[in-house]
């Protein structure tokens, strides 16, 4: 299994980045996504993570109402639309897939058994 994280980028504050990332197994609908981010000198922590098949979703707090993860099965590909971002926000973000997880690890970087190199989100104040 492969994980490709892309779309992060350089942005004012208040503007907008599309994160994706595009897998490798050919039962994507069965996995669990996630996004994670990681920040100079913190530890690994939640962003977002969508159920297998689609619909439901689950955000960390920090994010509530500012993004939105979403999946294309069909493109083996999840996505996390970034809006109103914030200087914090700054981080290399990693999206991360597992099979077995259930809801009360969705948070957990712990859990997920695959990851994505990273992209790096930048934004300015």
């Amino acid at each position: 299994v492969q994980l490709q994280a892309s779309g992060g980028g350089l942005v004012q504050a208040g503007g907008s980045l599309r994160l994706s990332c595009a897998a490798s197994m050919r039962t994507f609908r069965d996995y669990v996504m996630g996004w994670f981010r990681e920040a100079p000198g913190k530890e690994r922590e939640f962003v977002a993570a969508i159920k297998r098949g689609g619909g439901t979703t689950y955000y960390a707090d920090s994010v509530k109402g500012r993004f939105t993860m979403s999946r294309d099965n069909a493109k083996n590909t999840a996505y996390l639309q970034m809006n109103s971002l914030r200087p914090e926000d700054t981080a290399v973000y990693y999206c991360a897939a597992d099979r077995s997880l259930i809801l009360s690890e969705y948070r957990s970087p712990n859990g997920y058994h695959y990851w994505g190199q990273g992209t790096q989100v930048t934004v300015s104040s």
